[in-house]
């Protein structure tokens, strides 16, 4: 058990590097103050990355032991398209919104404005990652009611949305500080807690695992 614990945990770090490549090369061989337009192109990789690592996760959690290479090789295939819309969309939002508190910054308005933006950045992180935890627990929902199913439960239940949001800024200050520490250690325990609170504040059932159809 303890085996398959570090080597599950191991094995999907390895793997969300081969899936962010581009990305986790970015990290670690480059100055991110000057390549950081680059990084933002890459960012959306994530998001089947995500998806697939959500589903190594659900099989190990559900299983007590995990294939986790064959588990995320099919999931990410399987949610490749659906997990780069959600990593797109998430990364278009949060860059509109991060510029715009950068405007705001030093501004009178900025005192009103800036939390409003920054609780809605924070707001677009947890219901993307609740939508690519979403995925492979209704694969053949609309991805439609994934995000709505996101923002809502992630709406309803904050104090667990807070609680990812700060798993996910303390691997990203890691990932930022010491890439190789972030991406070879650190990402598994850290996502599998964002992940626990994730499906804790989905428990709701609120996605239907098909559409409806109508004639």
């Amino acid at each position: 058990m303890v085996f398959g614990t570090i080597y599950t945990g191991l094995a999907t770090n390895m793997l969300l590097v081969i899936a962010c490549l581009p990305a986790a090369f970015l990290l670690v061989a480059t100055d991110i103050a000057t390549t950081w337009p680059a990084l933002v192109a890459t960012a959306p990789l994530a998001g089947p990355a995500l998806a697939a690592t959500s589903a190594v996760f659900g099989e190990f959690s559900g299983a007590g032991s995990a294939t986790p290479v064959r588990t995320f090789a099919r999931a990410w295939r399987r949610y490749l398209g659906r997990g780069l819309a959600v990593g797109a969309t998430a990364t278009g939002v949060v860059g509109v919104l991060v510029v715009d508190i950068a405007f705001f910054w030093g501004r009178t308005a900025g005192a009103v404005v800036i939390p409003v933006l920054a609780t809605l950045t924070a707001g677009t992180v947890v219901t993307a990652f609740l939508t690519l935890t979403l995925l492979p627990e209704r694969p053949a929902a609309r991805l439609r009611d994934l995000l709505r199913a996101g923002l809502f439960l992630g709406a309803r239940r904050w104090y667990l949305s807070a609680g990812i949001l700060v798993l996910l800024v303390l691997l990203a200050s890691v990932v930022t500080a010491r890439p190789a520490v972030g991406l070879g250690f650190a990402a598994a325990p850290l996502l599998y807690a964002a992940w626990g609170a994730a499906r804790f504040a989905l428990r709701t059932p609120a996605v239907p695992d098909s559409p409806p159809r109508t004639p």
